[in-house]
């Protein structure tokens, strides 16, 4: 068809060429020999839009505001008018929701896009935006090195704009003004959600008639933009089978096909003097920001990482010397956190608190008065929550159980700019179940799905101290609560004074540790020792260091001496392999702490259904606490697995004594399976309380408990644990070996042969499951591999993994010959003769 439509084609094509020849011929015959000739300066000129005088563009019914931009509105037009001095330098642009789609997952608050943009004057009467992107640098402009950076870092032009008319005095030019109504009303990415999130929100074609400029406002460091942009939406697919479905289909755009935003774009100069880079060290839990250095007599280049934090400075120099001394000073711009209007009023106080508990922490860095939090000021038409000049905590009315803390930093310093935390109103039932579930044996205001005021309120300030405190810079310090011995979680007076974990930004919820006999009453994580030593380090202030050299040197004495004291460790959240670095955790033990835990949860059980009973009401709240239970129970099972093939990991400088590395002593790590094997692989029946599944579920947990038992089992067989384990058991002989990890998990599940006892479901259940793991790691195939410590993959059949498997294979199918034998138990029996078969297939495969 291709080929047919083309020779028609080229058939008109013919036909007319001649036509077009045989009329011209008839012209040209017609033709005297007078010709006239044609010269370039006669052809017609391409439309040039040329700029008008600047009172001809911006007339007596023009609206201007004056700000960081001039915006003037003009008919239906906004033009912007742009300072010489504007010109090149740099703008965050940050884009936010004002307005959503209900039921997308998606809120007014919350960060659409952000980039650094700038402007600059093109090649002739016109103005281009650029969009800035921070990968590579070099320090010294004037170094021939910096023609090679510049040729390999091209900023993408965003934005072409015909200058209208320019503001001159005299011959200078002052501003330029252009039309930048085009740049907002449509759909540009800079400006507006990008195609992933579009795809993830099954948004299609930009409707143009349906969007529009809303406002545009401008102030002196700012200029903000409000829009509107309707997207039409993809309907979702009618398919015969189930497909797994990507994206959310917003109600309203199934019903009307398309969909509304309104977002608020903020433009912020830069800081014109940046601050001060703080090296980033990995001793210290911060944020960081970087960039390639390439400087002319370096001999690579060099990573520039920096932290990330908010800029203090003493007002002057009076203070600044006063600081040195010792005294307090106040900052010359304190953080201010600002609190949604939308928030409940009962809860702001609470949340106030919560910013305001971070006092302490600066005031131990040399500041007074350096945080607060305020609420919100009502009619004032200067201040918008959208606006990047103000940090504001924006309530959202989400059933997601979550809060975040997030920040806006200038990516050459990583000075943080604003922040806009947000908080879903369902966190608070999260906070119920997890209070709950962790204290209510200790304390007697946990005892009831409705908690009063004052304790919703304290929970609320511990979150909201924690979120800010990501604002501030700081990353989750996960190792902070191994810091605290098992044993003082317990003790009143310690707690008392120093909490259960020495961080807030630790995931060490509330102390499940402590005993009804205890006594202990301070059950909150709360603003610690490394908290307020890691403002100290991030914010204290050097006026005497020349520069970032001389700064880190300071500092990393500082750090050096703070790393004498265990509670000001900072464990990192990233560390797949050691266990003092784990959420939800407790202490220095993981076996000891769950197993109070665990005694604690026995108490809270059987009390779930007098605590969540409400007239009227189905047992909806009864199968969510229960599944809370049951989920911390299997997260203590996961904090006791972690020190299995565990390695220590300490960052530290070559200026400090000690290795990096160290793997978990062996003893601890049979201890954990030790515990495995009671807690866990030993059927803990008291969850199966068949009082309880009886009003919520259907089964009688033979499944579940398979699949809570399944699911240790399988992590503690993974390839990548198996892996690390062979690593660190060729160093010493000492070290933990695959071979007995296998021999002391079989001990445990197999423990019915030892005495010749019945096999009951939930056992017989566990050892096939057993028995499926060691001949996964058989690999008859040859084709499994694992995640070795290099981040690469290892082949199964190049370690000693299907060897120590065979061996385990053939003595237990000698074992369980002997019991299917002896036993007297028929399903036993059965049971046991099928693995011999199951073995003896795998040993040897037709």
């Amino acid at each position: 068809m291709l080929k047919r439509l083309f020779f028609v084609s080229t058939l008109l094509f013919l036909f007319s060429t001649t036509d077009a020849l045989a009329q011209r011929k008839k012209k040209d015959s017609k033709k005297t020999t007078t010709t006239t000739t044609t010269t370039p300066a006669d052809a017609k000129k391409p439309d040039v839009k040329k700029p008008k005088p600047y009172n001809k563009v911006i007339d007596s019914t023009a609206i201007t505001q004056k700000g960081l931009i001039d915006v003037h509105k003009v008919g239906d037009k906004y033009l912007f008018e742009v300072a010489d001095s504007l010109l090149g330098k740099e703008i965050m642009s940050i884009t936010r929701y004002s307005k959503t789609p209900a039921g997308g997952g998606i809120f007014g608050g919350e960060e659409v896009n952000r980039q650094v943009i700038k402007f600059e004057k093109g090649i002739g009467d016109n103005i281009l935006l650029r969009s800035v992107t921070y990968v590579i640098t070099t320090p010294n402009e004037d170094s021939p090195i910096t023609k090679a950076v510049e040729n390999s870092s091209a900023d993408p032009i965003i934005g072409n704009f015909d200058v209208m008319a320019y503001n001159k005095d005299g011959k200078n030019i002052k501003g330029y003004v252009f039309d930048v109504t085009p740049l907002f009303d449509a759909d540009l990415q800079a400006f507006s959600l990008d195609p992933i999130r579009k795809q993830l929100l099954n948004i299609t074609a930009f409707q143009k008639d349906k969007s529009f400029i809303q406002t545009m406002k401008s102030f002196p460091v700012n200029t903000e933009i409000r829009s509107v942009k309707t997207f039409s939406t993809k309907p979702p697919q009618i398919t015969p089978t189930p497909t797994p479905r990507i994206g959310t289909n917003f109600p309203s755009g199934l019903d009307a096909g398309v969909v509304t935003f309104e977002l608020n774009t903020s433009l912020i100069l830069l800081p014109q003097k940046p601050m001060r880079k703080r090296a980033f060290d990995k001793r210290v839990g911060y944020f960081a920001n970087g960039y390639s250095v390439f400087e002319e007599n370096s001999l690579k280049a060099e990573r520039d990482v920096f932290a990330v934090r908010w800029r203090l400075e003493p007002k002057n120099d009076e203070d600044a010397e006063k600081q040195k001394r010792g005294e307090l000073i106040e900052p010359k711009k304190p953080l201010v956190y600002y609190i949604d209007p939308a928030t409940p009023d009962k809860w702001k106080p609470y949340i106030k608190a919560g910013i305001d508990d971070w006092q302490e922490a600066f005031e131990f860095a040399g500041w007074k008065n350096a945080i607060r939090g305020e609420y919100w000021p009502e009619n004032d038409p200067t201040m918008s929550l959208e606006d990047a000049r103000f940090s504001v905590l924006r309530y959202f009315a989400a059933d997601i159980q979550n809060a975040y803390g997030p920040n806006v930093h200038d990516p050459r310093t990583g000075e943080i700019l604003e922040s806009h935390i947000g908080w879903y109103h369902n966190i608070m039932s999260l906070l119920r179940d997890w209070y709950l579930i962790q204290t209510a044996a200790v304390d007697p205001q946990a005892r009831t799905i409705k908690f009063n005021d004052k304790l919703m309120g304290e929970l609320i300030r511990f979150v909201a101290a924690h979120e800010v405190g990501h604002t501030l810079g700081l990353r989750h310090n996960m190792g902070a609560s191994h810091a605290t011995p098992v044993e003082m979680l317990r003790d009143k007076e310690f707690q008392k004074q120093f909490g259960h974990t020495s961080s807030i930004m630790d995931y060490a919820r509330f102390n499940y540790v402590a005993q009804p006999e205890d006594g202990v009453t301070d059950l909150f994580p709360k603003i610690g020792d490394y908290d307020k030593w890691a403002i100290r380090w991030g914010y204290a202030y050097f006026p005497d260091a020349k520069d970032e050299k001389e700064e880190k040197a300071l500092l990393n004495t500082m750090t050096k001496e703070a790393y004498k004291d265990k509670r000001l460790h900072f464990g990192t959240e990233t560390s797949p392999f050691d266990p003092r670095f784990q959420t939800e955790d407790l202490g220095d033990n993981a076996m000891k702490a769950s197993e109070y835990g665990i005694k604690n949860l026995k108490r809270i059980l059987p009390q779930l259904i007098t605590w969540s009973k409400e007239d009227g009401e189905d047992y909806s709240e009864l199968d969510g606490l229960y599944n809370s239970l049951t989920g911390q129970f299997r997260r203590y099972m996961g904090h006791v697995t972690k020190n299995v093939g565990g390695i220590y990991e300490d960052p530290k400088t070559a200026d400090m004594e000690g290795d990096l590395y160290e793997v978990v002593p062996s003893s601890i790590q049979k201890e954990a399976v030790a515990f495995l094997n009671e807690q866990l692989f030993k059927t803990p029946v008291w969850l199966l309380d068949q009082n309880i599944l009886n009003k919520i579920k259907p089964e009688s947990g033979v499944e579940a408990m398979k699949s809570l038992q399944g699911g240790t089992l399988n992590s503690l067989f993974s390839g990548d644990r198996l892996i690390r384990l062979i690593e660190t058991s060729s160093l010493n002989k000492k070290n933990y070996t695959v071979d007995e990890l296998f021999s002391d998990i079989r001990k445990g599940v197999f423990s019915e042969l030892r005495i010749n006892a019945p096999i009951d479901v939930y056992r017989r259940n566990l050892q096939k499951l057993f028995v499926n793991n060691l001949i996964e790691a058989l690999d008859n195939d040859g084709k499994k591999t694992a995640m070795g410590l290099n981040r690469r993959p290892v082949k199964y059949s190049e370690t000693d993994i299907p060897s120590i498997a065979r061996g385990q294979l053939t003595e237990l199918k000698n074992q369980l010959k002997l019991g299917a034998a002896s036993s007297t138990d028929r399903l036993s029996k059965f049971h046991l003769a099928d693995l011999v078969s199951k073995i003896d297939t795998a040993l040897n495969p037709r």
